[in-house]
């Protein structure tokens, strides 16, 4: 898949010159949301069970294939328009579009929780179906709260009440922004350091540092932190109401399966935050402060079935270069690491640290030239690559 050249297309300053291949393809991103509708729909169709969890086998079975099967687009829009292509209204609804399928397929998981006559193991299925659906979400959450639009910031919270990962606008936009690839921020993983050592470390780390972040912007301005301008409170407010009105419409039985599907939805955010900055570090410079974010400080990728789903999140050094810049306009940096594959097959070898170390940790030292000690190091792991702690 390409960047077509098409004359006659298009409009702007050279805009007939070139066209986004990729333009209608982010219409799949709308395929996640539906994941529930899609598992009620084959269950029913076949009789079963197995389809209640067809967000697993889609996410960790088909997608990967997929990312291999589709492959990789590195073709990046003429630098002329990308304040044109960021323009184009399409975009936006492309993302706007998945806050009402999420919710709409949440309502319905709610009912099939209490009235679908599911087994125990149907109900746990499908709770992870949803959480894959909440997991993804917070991805287009992650979209929208970059921008400077205050609708987009709203829907970007609402997206993320699902997973009650309210918090993640602040710190994702004011902490792991300033300290990614440094050994200060909870949300980069380090080179040695297994998922699920990273994941208590990264979903506590960036609980707190949401919370201080937002204390100290409120600290300035003269109030205290219990207050609904408290941007963390008032997101977490949004999953209380959530939750409140579907316990009201559906009855306490359901509360067991939201809190299964927002686990697994904010655990899957954070497996992919291990894997986007894994062992690389800023250095810090003579004056002691760390030097400035370049794309080498982020793992990219180019895998399009994952891209398409994901609206470029793997395109991450531009992101962190420009974080306000939208999807569609993101670009491919030739120096920037690559991964040897998709998020999709990514977050499995996550699961297993053993086979990520093998597969990862030499792709590492080899981004430094053969140096470990420039990699962000997990402490108590130096000798492990030959270094001095």
């Amino acid at each position: 898949m390409t960047a077509i050249a098409t004359p006659g297309t298009g409009s702007g300053a050279g805009a007939a010159d070139w066209r986004d291949g990729k333009r209608y393809l982010w219409l799949l991103g709308l395929f996640v949301p539906t994941f529930p509708f899609l598992a009620w729909g084959l269950a029913a169709a076949t009789g079963a069970g197995v389809f209640w969890w067809s967000g697993l086998v889609l996410l960790y079975g088909i997608f990967p294939v997929l990312d291999r099967l589709v492959g990789k687009d590195s073709v990046n829009p003429p630098e002329s328009l990308l304040a044109w292509l960021e323009g184009q209204r399409y975009y936006r609804w492309c993302t706007y579009l998945f806050l009402p399928l999420q919710y709409a397929g949440l309502a319905t998981a709610c009912w099939l929780w209490t009235g679908g006559g599911l087994s125990a193991i149907d109900k746990i299925g499908l709770a992870l179906t949803m959480g894959a659906v909440g997991g993804i979400g917070i991805n287009t959450a992650h979209e929208l709260g970059h921008k400077k639009d205050d609708l987009e910031r709203w829907l970007s919270k609402i997206a993320l009440a699902q997973t009650a990962y309210g918090h993640f606008y602040i710190e994702h936009n004011r902490g792991h922004h300033v300290r990614v690839a440094t050994s200060e921020d909870p949300a980069s993983s380090r080179l040695g350091e297994g998922f699920w050592r990273f994941l208590p470390r990264s979903v506590w780390g960036s609980f707190r540092s949401g919370w201080h972040l937002e204390k100290a912007r409120l600290a300035r301005l003269g109030e205290g932190p219990w207050t609904l301008r408290n941007d963390v409170l008032n997101a977490w407010a949004m999953t209380l109401v959530l939750f409140g009105g579907l316990l009201a419409a559906f009855g306490p039985a359901v509360l067991p399966y939201l809190l299964v599907q927002a686990v697994f939805g904010f655990s899957l955010l954070e497996v992919v935050n291990y894997l986007e900055h894994y062992g690389l570090l800023r250095q810090k410079t003579a004056t002691g402060r760390y030097e400035r974010c370049t794309p080498q400080h982020s793992w990219n990728s180019n895998n399009i079935a994952s891209n398409v789903l994901l609206y470029h999140l793997q395109r991450h050094s531009d992101h962190h270069a420009n974080p306000t810049r939208r999807y569609q306009a993101l670009r491919h940096f030739d120096e920037a690491p690559e991964l040897p594959s998709g998020y999709a097959t990514m977050i499995v070898l996550a699961y297993v640290p053993p086979l990520w170390r093998r597969v990862m940790d030499k792709r590492v030292i080899a981004h430094y030239g053969g140096d470990a000690s420039r990699a962000n190091i997990q402490p108590g792991k130096h000798a492990r690559y030959g270094v001095a702690a």
